[in-house]
């Protein structure tokens, strides 16, 4: 088993953003909101995220009303924002290019 990820610090968290336009620090939190045609697209979306998400072990807190996606992630063990954040943001930014 790997190591615990170590919570960034807030520099870091900045820097990681640069390359991540559409999310912000909210609460302590990477946030992104998306916005999709309609509920369906949403859905798989968050469906496809479900799988690289499990895949990665690291799972975000979101929420689903109709064609909007809401996400906030943070690693708990950590207290904070860590890479796998991150990692986890520029993943489901590929994901929603598709």
């Amino acid at each position: 088993m790997s190591a615990r990820p170590a919570k960034l610090a807030e520099t870091q968290v900045k820097e990681g953003l640069q390359e991540l336009p559409q999310w912000s620090l909210t609460g302590g939190k990477l946030h992104r909101e998306y916005r999709f045609g309609n509920f369906v697209e949403a859905f798989g979306f968050m469906a496809s995220a479900a799988l690289v998400a499990e895949s990665m072990n690291h799972h975000p807190e979101w929420s689903n009303v109709y064609q909007t996606v809401k996400i906030d992630l943070t690693t708990h063990d950590a207290g904070g924002i860590t890479e796998n954040d991150l990692e986890l943001a520029r993943r489901f930014e590929k994901l929603a290019t598709r």
